[in-house]
């Protein structure tokens, strides 16, 4: 089996040691990303839908760029959302606007809660992350 690398960004060293886990698992150059959220450095939920899908956008690229990754590197993404009917058309707003249009599989679900009162996404991804070519192109591998 291939080695696993503990992907834990500095600004999130705090989620390990009050939750117990880590926010990526690299295998080989698959980088698998835990559910993300709109909250601040300090844990706190952000109440503002927009600024709250903001932020957790945010925190997944927090977490793609510290094993080398972009969004243009993700190949499978799901979105757990809380009162999805009422949210959604400013999801995707956010999401249009920060993430790449077209680029990967997405399936989004409703829910009934998330781990902490207020939050209404939670975005779990998978990345791939793409290795230099020898003729100077960026290839998966």
């Amino acid at each position: 089996m291939a080695d696993r690398e503990l992907i834990v960004p500095p600004t999130m060293q705090r989620i390990v040691e009050r939750a117990g886990y880590v926010p990526a698992v690299k295998v080989g150059a698959t980088v698998f990303c835990a559910g993300q959220v709109g909250r601040t450095v300090d844990l706190e939920v952000i109440a503002d839908p927009h600024a709250q899908f903001v932020a957790c956008w945010e925190n997944l690229r927090v977490v793609l760029e510290a094993v080398g990754c972009t969004f243009e590197d993700v190949v499978d993404m799901t979105t757990y959302h809380v009162q999805m009917h009422t949210h959604m058309p400013v999801f995707r707003e956010v999401k249009n606007r920060l993430f790449p249009r077209g680029t990967c599989a997405w399936t989004s679900i409703g829910v009934a809660e998330l781990a902490h009162p207020g939050l209404l996404v939670e975005i779990k991804c998978v990345a791939v992350k793409r290795e230099p070519a020898t003729d100077g192109s960026s290839a998966i591998g």
